[in-house]
């Protein structure tokens, strides 16, 4: 992986995704800030993410204040929750001027209201489901 310059990256959600993307992001140099409300999770990161960790209710914006999210380049909504990730995702674009936002969406229903609002998307659910009609060798027209 090869990056152009240095990011602040406020990532929302350690857990399996969070954790591989905020570690990688680290380990590349970006400045990182993790913020979940499992402690537990935030200790799992493994030696290399050399970022922050904020234990935290992503709903409240006080925490959002905390990780300095008006500074941050991107916010990750990587949460298993549809709920959070457009709740969060909406406060960083509208409230604390984000530039780049980008949200997890776990149920495929889902996708269009964070479209309408003008957040970009990856949904877990489409993704292995095209990659295994992929290696089914099926192609979308």
């Amino acid at each position: 992986m090869r990056k152009a310059e240095s990011l602040y990256v406020v990532v929302v959600g350690c857990g399996r995704i969070g954790s591989i993307v905020a570690t990688k992001l680290s380990i590349f140099g970006n400045n990182v800030v993790v913020i979940d409300s499992d402690e537990a999770a935030l200790e799992s990161l493994p030696e290399e993410f050399t970022g922050f960790k904020i234990i935290g209710d992503v709903t409240e914006i006080s925490v959002l204040r905390d990780a300095k999210l008006d500074k941050a380049d991107v916010l990750l909504a990587l949460t298993g929750d549809d709920n959070t990730n457009f709740m969060v995702a909406s406060v960083a674009k509208r409230f604390f001027g984000v530039k780049r936002v980008i949200a997890r969406v776990n149920e495929p229903a889902n996708e269009d209201i964070f479209k309408e609002f003008d957040i970009e998307i990856v949904s877990p659910t489409q993704l292995a489901a095209m990659r295994v009609l992929s290696e089914l060798g099926v192609q979308e027209t």
